[in-house]
């Protein structure tokens, strides 16, 4: 079969908004968290913007503290944490509160995840032609529930979660072992994500090709950052093979 890019074996695909809608879920589960258990006196809004603060405090310090290793397996405890550093915020001290409203931010998060509208058509055209993988980050419990929630574990023969692994992306070592284990050349396989830095950068760097997923709505919504743009290429850096904004683009790409 005839392909822009030739000779692939192996398609990994990253999860989280490459695959499914994973921070329009996270935005109406937040929401509906503090609905039903947000502190009296305080809007929902005035909580989310909280939560976002204390998101760009903590989050970027997990992978360098004590945190790290229990998160690599389960998702509770730091969410939990972030929930209590949020009602600090306003002056409340509440282990218990804290704990329903990342229970409940959980569950709804988990009720509202869905994959993108043309995800199983070409998972399923391309699973005809190609043996697929996945490469996601996140705590082991919350990645395979997620992919249990979706359905679509039996689409893969390989699958890497960053808490099974002890690492995740964009780590060197991440796609090295990975390669090794499929058994292939660096050039036969394709990653395509959602992410510069942490899905095609490190793929091409790796010696893998890469397919850059960049949607017209992909920007990290306000409560997790201050970018209103989407993800640039940084300049003077490599290339992907393709850059797309809907996942059917990948068949013409791919096939």
């Amino acid at each position: 079969m005839d392909s822009s890019i030739p000779n692939i074996k192996i398609i990994f695909f990253d999860l989280d908004d490459t695959l499914c809608g994973y921070w329009e879920a996270s935005k109406i589960a937040l929401r509906r968290a503090f609905e039903m258990h947000g502190p009296k006196g305080h809007t929902v809004e005035e909580m989310v913007q909280h939560w976002a603060a204390t998101f760009r405090e903590f989050s970027p310090g997990i992978k360098r503290t004590g945190w790290y290793e229990g998160y690599l397996k389960k998702g509770e405890p730091t969410r939990t944490e972030q929930m209590r550093l949020t009602l600090k915020r306003v002056g409340i001290d509440d282990e218990d509160q804290a704990r329903r409203l990342s229970d409940s931010y959980a569950e709804e998060r988990n009720l509202n995840l869905q994959l993108f509208a043309d995800a199983l058509q070409v998972l399923e055209k391309l699973k005809q032609c190609f043996t697929l993988g996945l490469i996601t980050n996140g705590p082991a419990d919350v990645q395979r529930q997620e992919i249990a929630t979706l359905g679509i574990a039996h689409y893969f023969k390989h699958i890497y979660i960053e808490g099974e692994m002890g690492r995740g992306k964009p780590l060197p070592e991440v796609f090295e072992m990975i390669r090794q284990e499929v058994g292939v050349p660096p050039e036969q396989i394709v990653f395509v994500g959602n992410s510069y830095a942490h899905d095609v950068k490190p793929a091409l760097e790796a010696g893998w090709h890469a397919i850059w997923v960049r949607r017209p709505t992909d920007v990290p919504p306000s409560m997790v950052g201050h970018r209103s743009e989407p993800e640039s290429l940084p300049p003077g850096a490599p290339q992907p093979d393709a850059t797309i904004e809907h996942l059917a683009e990948l068949l013409p790409v791919l096939q």
